[in-house]
């Protein structure tokens, strides 16, 4: 222990560490994650077009949320083999258009080492706001809403 502070200098380390995460925390969530740019706003119209295409899908149970930001081919046999190649090419420009996403809005709050956290943030709210009966990950696993 230092006598001058009563505190063990580990735990002093260890609580200006926390500390700074903290604050790294505060300044990150100052972020606009609602900005607009003409290449974000292109990018969320392509996916709201997909939108539709993509909504029988996450009511089936073929698609679900997954916790890293993207939309996932959860149960493949809830998609007739016939359309399984257009289902994937549709869930991959998703994912496309969500990675831009995310890396525009950082580069857009001119952080573009946020896109990480920006990822993890807009994964959170759309598996928060997702509509009972569809799949989100949670934890590793799949559950249904």
């Amino acid at each position: 222990m230092n006598a001058g502070h009563g505190v063990p200098g580990w735990m002093r380390w260890l609580m200006a560490g926390l500390l700074g995460c903290m604050m790294a925390f505060a300044v990150q969530a100052q972020g606009n994650l609602e900005i607009d740019t003409p290449a974000i706003a292109a990018l969320k119209l392509s996916m709201q077009k997909r939108h539709g295409q993509l909504a029988p899908l996450y009511a089936s149970g073929a698609i679900g949320l997954a916790a890293d930001g993207s939309v996932a081919l959860r149960d493949a046999s809830a998609v007739p083999l016939a359309q399984r190649g257009s289902v994937n090419a549709l869930v991959a420009a998703e994912n496309a258009d969500r990675s831009a996403l995310y890396r525009e809005v950082a580069r857009a709050n001119q952080h573009p080492e946020w896109e990480a956290d920006i990822r993890s943030t807009f994964a959170q709210r759309w598996i928060d706001r997702a509509p009972a009966g569809w799949w989100v990950q949670r934890s590793g696993g799949w559950v249904k809403k």
